[in-house]
């Protein structure tokens, strides 16, 4: 059977395989739909059976083999799309690879086994078969860079924008200062706004930190004690009332709640999902924090009512350098979000041996839910 007529005839079983490969691949939150893990599978397959149909002289083949074919004209391809979604989507370009992989050791795994003999015919269409892989994989990886490298121009961009306007806020206090008559007392606003933006920038400084050093180790450091984590979550929701003095915090906590945490490590995790659910919230509702214990874990919940988020956005929420799409008020405080605090509150989570996710709907609102086992790994 041609190959080409093979791809055809069997591609729900290939795209079954490929799916399932993706599953694997898919990000710690694995809340991938199959349709989002089968992403343009279909028409790249669809387009790879008719790469192996066209016509092609020698010297077409022998430029193909080099990456010199004719540039592709008209809409993007299936391939180029597939790369960009899978950056989207948190995939590594380590991982995106392998999809291809995978993909070509599938189809002549399913095909071989239905050929009586190899043929000059059989070898061509492998030929072609390989070519039309390798192409498609490498139109994955040029979108899928080319998206990386926007993604790093524009978080650089916030980082600089961000940074600019607690620097101003300091060199403005200290202008005035400067001018303050000899023995003037009545700086206490001036000195708390410039406490504010010192604040905002070492929290700034920290994520960029915590965010290095995962990249550098591939772990979040962590350093476990037994202790009574309800007492955490109400200071980190201290904390965030009293960053949000205009917003209605609630806690209830239920059960033992005494399990090994890093309470420092934790006390950043919960200070940022408090911060974030006041932040993209509506004032419709409180902001709720629920922690409830059992033998074998501990779960705490943050949850707020305000815009849906969509499920694109789920599956990329926890990515470095992603922020949500809602913008704090224009009046709220300002951010201090460079897009990495989810990204680090999981790493913090998995340290911990424990699990963090995330749902969204118009009727139970956005809950962040972090399961702590009852012992963490030191």
């Amino acid at each position: 059977m041609k190959l080409s007529t093979f791809i055809r005839s069997n591609i729900e079983t290939i795209l079954v395989e490929w799916e399932s490969f993706a599953r694997t691949l898919q990000p710690k939150d694995g809340q991938m739909s199959p349709l989002a893990l089968r992403d343009h599978a279909k028409l790249i397959l669809l387009a790879i059976a008719d790469g192996i149909d066209v016509k092609e002289t020698p010297d077409e083949q022998y430029d193909k083999s080099r990456g010199e074919a004719p540039e592709a004209t008209g809409p993007e391809s299936a391939a180029a799309t597939h790369g960009t979604l899978r950056h989207t989507s948190g995939f590594t370009l380590i991982q995106l690879t392998a999809e291809y992989r995978a993909l070509r050791a599938t189809v002549l795994r399913l095909w071989l086994p239905k050929l009586s003999a190899v043929n000059e015919e059989i070898a061509g269409d492998m030929m072609r078969f390989n070519e039309a892989i390798d192409q498609a994989l490498a139109e994955s990886v040029l979108t899928y860079s080319n998206k990386s490298a926007k993604t790093r121009d524009t978080f650089l961009a916030i980082l600089g924008h961000d940074l600019r306007t607690p620097l101003a806020t300091m060199s403005m206090a200290a202008a005035y200062l400067a001018r303050l008559p000899p023995g003037e007392l009545k700086i206490d606003q001036t000195a708390a706004r410039i406490q504010r933006s010192v604040d905002t920038m070492s929290s700034m400084v920290n994520d960029l930190l915590d965010y290095a050093r995962t990249q550098l180790d591939g772990e979040m450091p962590v350093t476990p004690v037994m202790a009574d984590i309800g007492a955490t979550c109400r200071t980190a929701l201290d904390d965030a009332q009293a960053a949000h003095p205009d917003r209605q915090f609630r806690w209830s906590g239920s059960g033992d709640l005494t399990i090994s945490f890093d309470q420092h490590r934790m006390q950043q995790v919960l200070s940022n999902l408090l911060n974030n659910a006041a932040r993209y919230g509506t004032n419709d509702g409180p902001v709720t924090m629920d922690a409830s214990g059992t033998a074998e874990q501990v779960v705490i919940a943050v949850n707020n009512r305000g815009n849906v988020i969509p499920a694109e956005s789920l599956a990329a929420i926890f990515a470095p350098m992603v922020r949500l799409s809602v913008e704090a008020s224009a009046d709220g405080p300002p951010s201090r979000s460079i897009g990495l605090g989810l990204y680090i509150a999981q790493d913090i989570v998995e340290a911990h041996g424990g699990t963090l996710g995330v749902t969204s709907s118009a009727a139970d609102g956005t809950t962040f839910t972090i399961r702590l086992p009852r012992t963490a790994a030191a």
